[in-house]
Protein backbone atom coordinates (compact mmCIF):
# COMPACT_ATOMS: atom_id res chain seq x y z
CA UNK A 1 0.00 0.00 0.00
CA UNK A 2 1.83 3.56 -1.03
CA UNK A 3 1.38 6.58 0.40
CA UNK A 4 -1.12 9.35 -0.72
CA UNK A 5 1.42 11.03 -2.40
CA UNK A 6 0.99 7.79 -4.97
CA UNK A 7 -2.34 8.32 -4.76
CA UNK A 8 -2.10 10.03 -8.29
CA UNK A 9 0.48 7.32 -10.20
CA UNK A 10 -2.30 4.75 -8.82
CA UNK A 11 -5.00 6.55 -10.07
CA UNK A 12 -2.61 6.93 -12.87
CA UNK A 13 -3.56 10.53 -15.05
CA UNK A 14 -6.18 11.67 -13.85
CA UNK A 15 -4.80 14.76 -15.53
CA UNK A 16 -3.17 13.22 -18.81
CA UNK A 17 -2.70 15.23 -21.33
CA UNK A 18 -4.07 14.32 -25.27
CA UNK A 19 -1.93 12.40 -27.27
CA UNK A 20 0.35 13.50 -29.51
CA UNK A 21 0.22 13.01 -33.07
CA UNK A 22 3.84 11.90 -33.77
CA UNK A 23 3.77 10.17 -30.50
CA UNK A 24 5.41 6.09 -30.55
CA UNK A 25 4.28 3.14 -31.98
CA UNK A 26 2.85 2.30 -28.45
CA UNK A 27 0.65 4.88 -28.75
CA UNK A 28 -1.04 4.52 -32.13
CA UNK A 29 -4.26 3.65 -32.26
CA UNK A 30 -6.27 2.53 -29.19
CA UNK A 31 -3.00 2.73 -27.09
CA UNK A 32 -2.83 6.24 -27.87
CA UNK A 33 -6.16 6.67 -25.46
CA UNK A 34 -5.62 3.38 -23.10
CA UNK A 35 -3.09 3.41 -19.65
CA UNK A 36 -2.02 0.25 -18.81
CA UNK A 37 -1.22 -0.23 -15.16
CA UNK A 38 -0.73 -2.79 -12.42
CA UNK A 39 -2.05 -1.64 -9.00
CA UNK A 40 -0.39 -2.58 -5.79
CA UNK A 41 -2.92 -4.86 -5.07
CA UNK A 42 -6.43 -6.44 -6.45
CA UNK A 43 -9.88 -4.41 -6.18
CA UNK A 44 -11.31 -6.82 -3.99
CA UNK A 45 -14.68 -4.88 -2.73
CA UNK A 46 -15.94 -1.65 -4.71
CA UNK A 47 -17.10 0.83 -1.63
CA UNK A 48 -14.35 2.61 -0.09
CA UNK A 49 -15.47 2.74 3.36
CA UNK A 50 -15.84 -1.52 3.48
CA UNK A 51 -11.64 -1.16 3.97
CA UNK A 52 -8.54 0.95 3.75
CA UNK A 53 -6.90 -1.04 1.22
CA UNK A 54 -4.83 1.48 -0.88
CA UNK A 55 -6.00 -0.23 -4.17
CA UNK A 56 -9.42 0.38 -3.64
CA UNK A 57 -8.84 3.81 -1.84
CA UNK A 58 -7.43 4.51 -5.45
CA UNK A 59 -10.36 3.35 -7.06
CA UNK A 60 -12.49 5.50 -4.70
CA UNK A 61 -10.76 8.50 -6.13
CA UNK A 62 -11.45 7.34 -9.88
CA UNK A 63 -14.90 6.93 -9.62
CA UNK A 64 -16.54 9.26 -6.78
CA UNK A 65 -15.29 12.66 -5.79
CA UNK A 66 -14.68 14.74 -2.41
CA UNK A 67 -15.69 18.04 -0.88
CA UNK A 68 -12.37 19.19 -0.64
CA UNK A 69 -9.19 18.04 -1.89
CA UNK A 70 -5.88 18.38 -0.74
CA UNK A 71 -2.97 20.62 -2.09
CA UNK A 72 0.67 19.96 -2.18
CA UNK A 73 1.44 21.45 1.30
CA UNK A 74 -1.85 19.06 2.34
CA UNK A 75 -3.85 21.94 2.68
CA UNK A 76 -7.03 21.47 2.07
CA UNK A 77 -9.27 23.37 -1.25
CA UNK A 78 -12.30 23.14 -2.41
CA UNK A 79 -12.89 20.55 -4.35
CA UNK A 80 -17.25 19.45 -5.10
CA UNK A 81 -17.72 22.25 -2.93
CA UNK A 82 -17.73 25.91 -4.04
CA UNK A 83 -17.15 27.34 -0.30
CA UNK A 84 -17.63 27.84 2.95
CA UNK A 85 -18.82 29.90 5.66
CA UNK A 86 -18.34 29.96 9.64
CA UNK A 87 -20.00 31.19 12.20
CA UNK A 88 -21.03 30.92 16.09
CA UNK A 89 -17.92 30.78 17.03
CA UNK A 90 -16.81 27.61 15.14
CA UNK A 91 -19.86 26.00 15.98
CA UNK A 92 -21.82 26.60 12.28
CA UNK A 93 -20.41 25.48 8.95
CA UNK A 94 -22.65 26.33 6.07
CA UNK A 95 -21.37 24.66 3.21
CA UNK A 96 -22.38 25.47 -0.84
CA UNK A 97 -22.11 22.94 -3.59
CA UNK A 98 -20.68 24.00 -7.43
CA UNK A 99 -23.04 24.19 -9.88
CA UNK A 100 -22.64 21.42 -12.33
CA UNK A 101 -21.33 18.37 -11.28
CA UNK A 102 -23.59 15.17 -12.02
CA UNK A 103 -23.05 11.91 -10.94
CA UNK A 104 -21.99 9.12 -13.47
CA UNK A 105 -25.87 8.51 -13.88
CA UNK A 106 -26.58 12.45 -15.48
CA UNK A 107 -27.91 13.47 -12.05
CA UNK A 108 -27.39 16.72 -10.12
CA UNK A 109 -24.70 16.61 -6.86
CA UNK A 110 -27.13 17.78 -4.66
CA UNK A 111 -26.53 18.82 -0.55
CA UNK A 112 -29.12 15.58 -0.23
CA UNK A 113 -26.49 13.71 -1.67
CA UNK A 114 -23.78 14.98 0.33
CA UNK A 115 -25.30 15.17 3.71
CA UNK A 116 -26.20 11.34 3.46
CA UNK A 117 -22.60 10.25 2.28
CA UNK A 118 -20.89 12.57 5.44
CA UNK A 119 -23.54 10.71 7.56
CA UNK A 120 -22.54 7.10 6.55
CA UNK A 121 -18.80 8.07 6.33
CA UNK A 122 -18.95 9.60 9.77
CA UNK A 123 -19.29 5.91 11.08
CA UNK A 124 -16.10 4.69 9.60
CA UNK A 125 -13.60 7.61 9.65
CA UNK A 126 -11.33 8.49 12.82
CA UNK A 127 -12.29 11.86 11.78
CA UNK A 128 -15.80 11.33 11.66
CA UNK A 129 -16.45 9.77 14.54
CA UNK A 130 -14.66 12.73 16.12
CA UNK A 131 -17.19 15.00 14.20
CA UNK A 132 -20.28 12.62 15.15
CA UNK A 133 -19.42 13.42 18.49
CA UNK A 134 -19.49 17.00 18.59
CA UNK A 135 -22.09 17.30 16.13
CA UNK A 136 -25.57 18.75 17.24
CA UNK A 137 -27.13 18.55 13.32
CA UNK A 138 -26.36 17.91 9.89
CA UNK A 139 -29.26 18.94 7.64
CA UNK A 140 -30.07 20.36 3.78
CA UNK A 141 -30.76 24.34 3.52
CA UNK A 142 -31.44 23.70 -0.16
CA UNK A 143 -30.17 22.00 -3.14
CA UNK A 144 -26.71 23.29 -3.20
CA UNK A 145 -26.40 24.39 0.56
CA UNK A 146 -26.24 22.44 3.95
CA UNK A 147 -25.51 22.71 6.92
CA UNK A 148 -23.61 21.50 10.35
CA UNK A 149 -24.49 22.49 13.41
CA UNK A 150 -21.72 21.69 16.90
CA UNK A 151 -21.74 21.44 20.18
CA UNK A 152 -18.32 23.07 20.47
CA UNK A 153 -16.15 23.40 17.62
CA UNK A 154 -14.03 21.09 15.11
CA UNK A 155 -10.94 23.26 14.03
CA UNK A 156 -10.07 20.08 11.94
CA UNK A 157 -13.39 19.97 10.33
CA UNK A 158 -11.90 20.78 6.37
CA UNK A 159 -9.11 18.47 6.98
CA UNK A 160 -11.74 15.83 7.88
CA UNK A 161 -13.69 16.06 4.75
CA UNK A 162 -10.63 16.90 2.39
CA UNK A 163 -8.62 13.90 3.25
CA UNK A 164 -7.27 11.26 0.90
CA UNK A 165 -6.49 7.97 2.66
CA UNK A 166 -8.14 5.85 5.48
CA UNK A 167 -11.59 6.30 4.18
CA UNK A 168 -11.74 9.69 2.41
CA UNK A 169 -15.44 11.44 2.69
CA UNK A 170 -16.52 10.40 -1.12
CA UNK A 171 -19.93 11.83 -1.94
CA UNK A 172 -22.35 9.21 -3.46
CA UNK A 173 -25.61 9.68 -4.29
CA UNK A 174 -28.64 9.59 -1.56
CA UNK A 175 -30.19 6.34 -2.35
CA UNK A 176 -26.55 4.46 -1.69
CA UNK A 177 -25.39 6.84 0.72
CA UNK A 178 -28.26 5.79 2.91
CA UNK A 179 -26.85 2.41 2.59
CA UNK A 180 -25.32 1.54 6.13
CA UNK A 181 -21.50 1.60 6.32
CA UNK A 182 -21.14 -2.11 7.51
CA UNK A 183 -23.01 -2.87 4.37
CA UNK A 184 -20.37 -3.12 1.07
CA UNK A 185 -21.75 -1.42 -1.51
CA UNK A 186 -22.43 -3.43 -5.00
CA UNK A 187 -23.04 -1.01 -7.69
CA UNK A 188 -20.98 2.18 -8.61
CA UNK A 189 -22.33 5.62 -9.83
CA UNK A 190 -19.64 7.60 -9.19
CA UNK A 191 -19.01 11.46 -8.82
CA UNK A 192 -15.62 11.18 -10.29
CA UNK A 193 -13.36 12.19 -13.77
CA UNK A 194 -13.81 8.07 -14.33
CA UNK A 195 -16.87 5.96 -14.66
CA UNK A 196 -16.25 2.05 -13.47
CA UNK A 197 -17.10 -0.52 -16.12
CA UNK A 198 -19.04 -3.29 -14.26
CA UNK A 199 -19.09 -5.31 -16.88
CA UNK A 200 -15.32 -5.77 -17.68
CA UNK A 201 -14.54 -6.08 -14.14
CA UNK A 202 -12.70 -9.41 -13.33
CA UNK A 203 -11.73 -9.77 -10.23
CA UNK A 204 -8.05 -11.04 -9.72
CA UNK A 205 -7.53 -10.17 -13.40
CA UNK A 206 -8.50 -6.98 -14.70
CA UNK A 207 -10.41 -2.97 -13.56
CA UNK A 208 -11.60 -0.83 -16.27
CA UNK A 209 -12.43 2.62 -16.24
CA UNK A 210 -13.33 4.84 -18.71
CA UNK A 211 -13.98 8.45 -18.99
CA UNK A 212 -16.69 10.89 -17.57
CA UNK A 213 -17.08 12.97 -20.49
CA UNK A 214 -20.14 15.20 -18.30
CA UNK A 215 -17.66 15.37 -15.62
CA UNK A 216 -16.99 19.22 -13.99
CA UNK A 217 -13.61 20.09 -12.85
CA UNK A 218 -12.62 22.35 -10.17
CA UNK A 219 -11.74 25.48 -11.22
CA UNK A 220 -9.41 26.17 -8.40
CA UNK A 221 -5.73 26.14 -8.36
CA UNK A 222 -3.95 23.41 -10.39
CA UNK A 223 -3.88 19.51 -10.19
CA UNK A 224 -1.71 18.73 -6.98
CA UNK A 225 -2.37 14.78 -4.76
CA UNK A 226 -6.30 15.36 -4.79
CA UNK A 227 -7.11 18.96 -5.33
CA UNK A 228 -7.46 21.24 -8.25
CA UNK A 229 -8.63 20.24 -11.90
CA UNK A 230 -8.92 16.43 -12.77
CA UNK A 231 -8.59 16.05 -16.21
CA UNK A 232 -9.08 12.72 -17.61
CA UNK A 233 -6.74 12.90 -20.78
CA UNK A 234 -7.32 9.05 -21.01
CA UNK A 235 -10.25 7.68 -22.20
CA UNK A 236 -9.92 4.13 -20.90
CA UNK A 237 -7.62 3.02 -17.90
CA UNK A 238 -6.97 -0.84 -17.56
CA UNK A 239 -5.79 -1.79 -14.36
CA UNK A 240 -4.10 -5.41 -14.89
CA UNK A 241 -3.63 -7.29 -11.89
CA UNK A 242 -0.58 -9.01 -12.13
CA UNK A 243 0.77 -10.15 -8.20
CA UNK A 244 3.84 -12.32 -9.54
CA UNK A 245 6.56 -9.51 -9.69
CA UNK A 246 8.46 -11.37 -12.42
CA UNK A 247 5.52 -11.41 -14.39
CA UNK A 248 4.59 -7.63 -13.98
CA UNK A 249 8.22 -6.94 -14.30
CA UNK A 250 8.61 -8.78 -17.73
CA UNK A 251 5.34 -6.86 -18.69
CA UNK A 252 6.30 -3.67 -18.37
CA UNK A 253 10.20 -4.31 -19.65
CA UNK A 254 8.24 -5.31 -23.04
CA UNK A 255 5.47 -2.64 -22.99
CA UNK A 256 2.75 -4.94 -22.47
CA UNK A 257 1.88 -2.17 -19.63
CA UNK A 258 2.76 1.47 -19.41
CA UNK A 259 2.89 2.03 -15.25
CA UNK A 260 3.78 -0.76 -12.56
CA UNK A 261 3.14 1.16 -8.96
CA UNK A 262 4.89 -0.84 -6.77
CA UNK A 263 8.16 -2.19 -7.76
CA UNK A 264 9.69 -5.63 -6.19
CA UNK A 265 12.37 -4.70 -4.08
CA UNK A 266 14.61 -7.39 -6.08
CA UNK A 267 13.18 -5.90 -10.05
CA UNK A 268 14.60 -2.18 -8.89
CA UNK A 269 18.02 -2.62 -9.88
CA UNK A 270 17.13 -4.19 -12.89
CA UNK A 271 14.07 -2.14 -14.12
CA UNK A 272 16.16 0.97 -13.41
CA UNK A 273 19.11 -0.44 -15.93
CA UNK A 274 16.70 -0.12 -18.94
CA UNK A 275 16.70 2.85 -20.97
CA UNK A 276 12.52 2.38 -22.04
CA UNK A 277 11.82 2.31 -18.25
CA UNK A 278 12.20 5.40 -15.64
CA UNK A 279 12.34 4.44 -11.89
CA UNK A 280 11.13 7.24 -9.56
CA UNK A 281 10.43 7.82 -6.10
CA UNK A 282 6.70 9.12 -5.74
CA UNK A 283 6.54 9.02 -1.88
CA UNK A 284 8.59 10.96 0.05
CA UNK A 285 7.45 10.26 3.74
CA UNK A 286 7.73 6.30 3.00
CA UNK A 287 5.46 3.64 4.64
CA UNK A 288 5.40 2.40 7.78
CA UNK A 289 5.35 -1.00 8.81
CA UNK A 290 3.36 -2.37 12.04
CA UNK A 291 2.37 -5.41 13.18
CA UNK A 292 -1.16 -5.25 15.05
CA UNK A 293 -2.28 -7.55 17.63
CA UNK A 294 -5.76 -8.40 17.85
CA UNK A 295 -7.00 -7.14 20.82
CA UNK A 296 -9.83 -8.91 21.35
CA UNK A 297 -8.68 -12.14 21.07
CA UNK A 298 -5.90 -14.19 22.93
CA UNK A 299 -3.01 -14.07 23.60
CA UNK A 300 -3.18 -10.46 22.77
CA UNK A 301 -6.19 -9.56 24.73
CA UNK A 302 -4.08 -9.51 27.45
CA UNK A 303 -1.68 -6.27 27.76
CA UNK A 304 0.83 -8.17 29.54
CA UNK A 305 1.29 -10.19 26.52
CA UNK A 306 1.50 -7.28 24.48
CA UNK A 307 4.04 -5.84 26.39
CA UNK A 308 6.44 -9.08 26.43
CA UNK A 309 7.55 -8.82 22.84
CA UNK A 310 9.01 -5.50 23.03
CA UNK A 311 12.25 -6.38 23.79
CA UNK A 312 12.19 -9.61 21.64
CA UNK A 313 11.42 -6.63 17.85
CA UNK A 314 14.40 -5.94 16.31
CA UNK A 315 13.07 -3.05 13.67
CA UNK A 316 15.70 -3.82 11.77
CA UNK A 317 15.35 -7.60 11.08
CA UNK A 318 11.62 -6.55 9.57
CA UNK A 319 13.25 -3.84 7.68
CA UNK A 320 16.05 -6.08 6.03
CA UNK A 321 13.61 -8.67 4.97
CA UNK A 322 12.67 -6.04 2.14
CA UNK A 323 15.58 -4.33 1.48
CA UNK A 324 19.49 -5.25 2.12
CA UNK A 325 20.00 -1.31 0.60
CA UNK A 326 20.09 0.72 4.23
CA UNK A 327 19.61 3.86 2.56
CA UNK A 328 16.47 2.63 1.31
CA UNK A 329 14.63 2.20 5.05
CA UNK A 330 14.97 3.24 8.99
CA UNK A 331 14.37 2.25 11.96
CA UNK A 332 14.17 3.84 15.50
CA UNK A 333 10.74 4.16 14.63
CA UNK A 334 7.98 4.93 17.53
CA UNK A 335 3.89 6.05 17.06
CA UNK A 336 4.59 8.51 14.38
CA UNK A 337 6.71 8.42 11.65
CA UNK A 338 10.25 9.59 11.85
CA UNK A 339 10.98 13.21 10.83
CA UNK A 340 7.43 14.02 11.31
CA UNK A 341 5.78 17.62 13.71
CA UNK A 342 5.22 14.77 16.80
CA UNK A 343 7.31 12.30 16.38
CA UNK A 344 9.76 12.29 19.60
CA UNK A 345 11.96 10.32 21.97
CA UNK A 346 9.25 9.50 24.66
CA UNK A 347 9.41 5.68 25.69
CA UNK A 348 11.32 4.86 22.77
CA UNK A 349 13.84 2.47 24.79
CA UNK A 350 11.57 0.04 24.29
CA UNK A 351 12.46 -0.04 20.61
CA UNK A 352 16.05 1.20 20.65
CA UNK A 353 17.48 -0.71 24.04
CA UNK A 354 19.75 -3.83 23.17
CA UNK A 355 17.62 -6.27 22.18
CA UNK A 356 17.15 -9.80 25.04
CA UNK A 357 15.28 -12.27 23.22
CA UNK A 358 15.10 -13.93 27.17
CA UNK A 359 14.16 -11.00 28.90
CA UNK A 360 10.84 -11.39 25.83
CA UNK A 361 10.67 -15.25 27.22
CA UNK A 362 10.75 -14.68 30.36
CA UNK A 363 7.97 -11.82 30.24
CA UNK A 364 5.60 -13.89 28.56
CA UNK A 365 6.20 -16.81 30.46
CA UNK A 366 5.66 -14.62 33.57
CA UNK A 367 1.78 -14.22 31.82
CA UNK A 368 1.20 -17.84 31.86
CA UNK A 369 0.32 -17.80 28.24
CA UNK A 370 3.76 -19.48 26.89
CA UNK A 371 2.59 -21.58 23.77
CA UNK A 372 -0.83 -19.73 23.51
CA UNK A 373 -1.95 -20.43 19.58
CA UNK A 374 -1.27 -17.31 17.69
CA UNK A 375 -2.50 -17.19 14.19
CA UNK A 376 -1.18 -14.74 11.66
CA UNK A 377 -2.42 -13.60 8.06
CA UNK A 378 -0.03 -13.92 5.98
CA UNK A 379 -1.14 -12.63 2.03
CA UNK A 380 1.40 -14.87 0.06
CA UNK A 381 0.64 -12.80 -2.87
CA UNK A 382 2.03 -9.31 -1.40
CA UNK A 383 5.73 -9.11 -1.59
CA UNK A 384 6.39 -6.95 0.82
CA UNK A 385 3.94 -7.81 3.34
CA UNK A 386 4.72 -11.56 3.02
CA UNK A 387 8.29 -10.69 3.96
CA UNK A 388 7.45 -8.30 6.60
CA UNK A 389 4.99 -11.73 8.30
CA UNK A 390 7.31 -14.21 7.96
CA UNK A 391 9.73 -12.62 10.22
CA UNK A 392 6.59 -11.41 12.80
CA UNK A 393 5.90 -15.24 12.58
CA UNK A 394 9.46 -16.65 13.43
CA UNK A 395 9.47 -13.75 16.00
CA UNK A 396 6.24 -14.57 17.94
CA UNK A 397 7.59 -18.10 17.72
CA UNK A 398 11.14 -17.35 19.50
CA UNK A 399 9.04 -15.51 22.15
CA UNK A 400 7.20 -18.42 23.26
CA UNK A 401 3.66 -18.87 20.81
CA UNK A 402 2.84 -21.33 18.81
CA UNK A 403 2.74 -18.87 16.26
CA UNK A 404 0.93 -19.76 13.14
CA UNK A 405 1.15 -18.67 9.39
CA UNK A 406 -2.35 -18.37 7.97
CA UNK A 407 -1.49 -18.08 4.33
CA UNK A 408 -4.51 -16.59 1.62
CA UNK A 409 -4.02 -14.25 -1.26
CA UNK A 410 -5.02 -10.77 -0.61
CA UNK A 411 -9.12 -10.66 -1.09
CA UNK A 412 -9.22 -13.22 1.56
CA UNK A 413 -6.78 -11.96 4.24
CA UNK A 414 -8.74 -8.34 3.99
CA UNK A 415 -12.61 -10.39 4.70
CA UNK A 416 -10.59 -12.69 7.39
CA UNK A 417 -9.34 -9.61 8.75
CA UNK A 418 -13.26 -8.32 9.44
CA UNK A 419 -13.60 -11.16 11.79
CA UNK A 420 -14.04 -10.41 15.04
CA UNK A 421 -14.84 -14.19 16.44
CA UNK A 422 -12.34 -16.49 18.14
CA UNK A 423 -9.41 -18.26 16.93
CA UNK A 424 -11.81 -21.50 16.48
CA UNK A 425 -14.01 -19.71 14.41
CA UNK A 426 -12.09 -18.57 12.24
CA UNK A 427 -10.40 -15.46 13.81
CA UNK A 428 -7.06 -14.28 14.22
CA UNK A 429 -4.05 -12.73 16.23
CA UNK A 430 -2.01 -10.39 14.35
CA UNK A 431 -1.52 -8.75 11.22
CA UNK A 432 1.28 -6.96 9.16
CA UNK A 433 -0.25 -3.59 8.55
CA UNK A 434 1.14 -1.02 5.81
CA UNK A 435 0.10 2.79 5.48
CA UNK A 436 1.91 6.09 3.97
CA UNK A 437 3.58 8.19 6.46
CA UNK A 438 1.13 11.18 6.17
CA UNK A 439 -2.06 9.14 7.00
CA UNK A 440 -0.07 8.40 10.36
CA UNK A 441 1.35 11.94 11.12
CA UNK A 442 -0.89 12.87 13.86
CA UNK A 443 -3.40 11.14 16.44
CA UNK A 444 -6.64 12.88 14.53
CA UNK A 445 -6.02 10.96 11.51
CA UNK A 446 -4.09 7.94 12.52
CA UNK A 447 -6.27 5.11 12.46
CA UNK A 448 -4.18 2.64 14.43
CA UNK A 449 -4.04 5.12 17.22
CA UNK A 450 -7.87 4.85 17.53
CA UNK A 451 -8.57 3.01 20.65
CA UNK A 452 -12.14 3.20 20.85
CA UNK A 453 -12.80 -0.52 20.92
CA UNK A 454 -15.69 -2.22 19.00
CA UNK A 455 -15.16 1.49 16.54
CA UNK A 456 -11.70 1.33 16.25
CA UNK A 457 -9.40 0.08 13.51
CA UNK A 458 -8.99 -3.42 12.61
CA UNK A 459 -7.72 -5.22 15.78
CA UNK A 460 -10.20 -3.33 18.20
CA UNK A 461 -8.05 -1.80 21.15
CA UNK A 462 -9.44 0.10 23.58
CA UNK A 463 -7.70 2.77 25.94
CA UNK A 464 -9.95 5.21 27.08
CA UNK A 465 -6.05 7.03 28.18
CA UNK A 466 -5.13 7.71 25.04
CA UNK A 467 -8.59 8.55 23.46
CA UNK A 468 -8.87 11.18 26.15
CA UNK A 469 -4.93 12.29 24.97
CA UNK A 470 -6.58 12.64 21.57
CA UNK A 471 -9.41 14.68 22.59
CA UNK A 472 -6.91 17.14 23.77
CA UNK A 473 -5.05 17.21 20.72
CA UNK A 474 -8.07 18.29 18.97
CA UNK A 475 -8.41 21.06 21.63
CA UNK A 476 -4.68 22.46 21.84
CA UNK A 477 -4.24 25.93 21.07
CA UNK A 478 -0.90 25.41 19.77
CA UNK A 479 1.61 23.27 17.97
CA UNK A 480 3.67 22.99 21.01
CA UNK A 481 0.71 22.10 23.37
CA UNK A 482 -0.12 19.29 20.64
CA UNK A 483 3.21 17.86 21.07
CA UNK A 484 3.65 17.60 25.35
CA UNK A 485 0.05 15.66 24.03
CA UNK A 486 1.99 13.64 21.31
CA UNK A 487 4.86 12.42 23.52
CA UNK A 488 2.09 11.47 26.79
CA UNK A 489 0.11 9.39 23.78
CA UNK A 490 3.38 7.46 22.84
CA UNK A 491 4.19 6.88 26.25
CA UNK A 492 0.95 5.19 26.86
CA UNK A 493 1.66 3.44 23.55
CA UNK A 494 4.40 1.79 24.97
CA UNK A 495 2.48 0.45 27.86
CA UNK A 496 -0.92 -0.31 26.29
CA UNK A 497 0.59 -1.51 22.88
CA UNK A 498 -2.19 -0.87 20.28
CA UNK A 499 0.37 -1.98 17.49
CA UNK A 500 4.14 -2.80 17.03
CA UNK A 501 6.01 -0.23 14.69
CA UNK A 502 8.21 -2.39 12.34
CA UNK A 503 10.16 0.47 10.56
CA UNK A 504 9.60 2.59 7.25
CA UNK A 505 10.91 2.37 4.15
CA UNK A 506 10.80 4.18 0.72
CA UNK A 507 8.83 2.29 -2.91
CA UNK A 508 9.58 2.93 -6.15
CA UNK A 509 7.10 3.18 -9.16
CA UNK A 510 8.38 2.48 -12.88
CA UNK A 511 6.58 3.59 -16.08
CA UNK A 512 7.65 3.61 -19.55
CA UNK A 513 9.77 6.42 -20.62
CA UNK A 514 7.22 7.37 -23.44
CA UNK A 515 5.10 7.94 -20.34
CA UNK A 516 5.81 11.35 -19.46
CA UNK A 517 5.51 12.54 -15.66
CA UNK A 518 4.73 16.18 -14.84
CA UNK A 519 5.09 17.11 -11.19
CA UNK A 520 4.07 20.04 -9.01
CA UNK A 521 6.18 20.15 -5.55
CA UNK A 522 6.90 17.20 -3.44
CA UNK A 523 7.51 14.62 -6.15
CA UNK A 524 3.90 14.03 -7.09
CA UNK A 525 2.79 12.87 -10.02
CA UNK A 526 0.25 15.60 -11.47
CA UNK A 527 -0.03 15.30 -15.28
CA UNK A 528 1.01 12.28 -17.95
CA UNK A 529 0.92 12.14 -21.09
CA UNK A 530 2.63 10.20 -23.69
CA UNK A 531 4.81 11.96 -26.06
CA UNK A 532 7.31 11.04 -28.91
Amino acid sequence: MASRRSFLAGAAALSAAPMLPSAPAIAQGNAAHTLRFIPQADVTVLDPLSTTSYAVRNHGHLCWDTLYGLDINFRPQPQLAEGHAVEDDGKRWTFTLRDGPTFHDGEKIRAQDAVASIKRWMTRDTHGQTLAARLDEIAVLDDRRFVLRLKRPFGAMLDALGKSSSYPCFIYPERFANTPATTPLKEVVGSGPYRFVANEWQSGSQVIYQKYDRYVPSPVGAPAVTAGPKIAGFERLEWRIIMDPATAGAALQSGEVDWWERVAPDLRDILGRRRDVVVDRVETNGTVAMLRPNHLTAPFNDPAVRRAIWPALTQSDFMNSIFSDRSLWKDGLGAFPLGTTFASDEGMSAITSPRNLDAARKALAATGKAGARTVVLHPGDQINNSALTTVATDMLKKVGLAAEDAVSDWGTMLQRRAKKEPLEQGGWSAVVVLFGGEDLANPGGHPLLRTNGQDAWFGWPSSTEIEGLRDAWFEAPNVETQKEICRKIQAKFFEEVPYYPLGQYFVDCAYRRNLKVERRGLSIPLNARREA
